[in-house]
């Protein structure tokens, strides 16, 4: 067999072996891309089984109201106005901050000690504010 030949051949098998690689890479991502839209979905699920309670949310408001505005909105450029703002959102924010997973120390205090409920409230009484003009 001649030396060409012979390269053409390495080349080639070289060329599957990549394939087969490639192959193997987005056949994980696929299952990858599947398990996270089944564990999305599960979270979604989860928090949708909890109802706010806008009237009980605007009670435990009123250490937020210091910061975020009696009527969720902010005077300060540096804290979020909150009225408005979609529930799922909301919930997933002070989740964040409770559980630590986003940090800041002016939250932290706050939100430590709020069961999923409360969460759950807070995030129902602010969304049901008129957001800021």
């Amino acid at each position: 067999m001649s030396q060409h030949k012979v390269n053409q051949r390495a080349i080639r098998f070289r060329f599957l072996g990549w394939s087969r690689s490639l192959t193997v890479v987005a056949a994980l991502l696929v299952i990858t891309a599947l398990f996270r839209l089944d564990l999305d979905s599960a979270v979604v699920q989860a928090q949708a089984t909890l109802k706010g309670d806008p009237e009980r949310g605007k009670a435990k408001a009123a250490l937020c109201a210091a910061c975020h505005g009696v009527a969720g909105v902010s005077i300060n450029p540096l804290w979020p106005s909150l009225a408005g703002q979609q529930e799922q959102y909301l919930v997933k924010q002070i989740k964040a901050f409770r559980d630590r997973e986003r940090e800041e120390i002016t939250m932290q205090p706050f939100v430590e000690n709020l069961s999923d409920q409360d969460v759950a409230d807070l995030a129902a009484f602010y969304a049901g504010l008129s957001p800021c003009p």
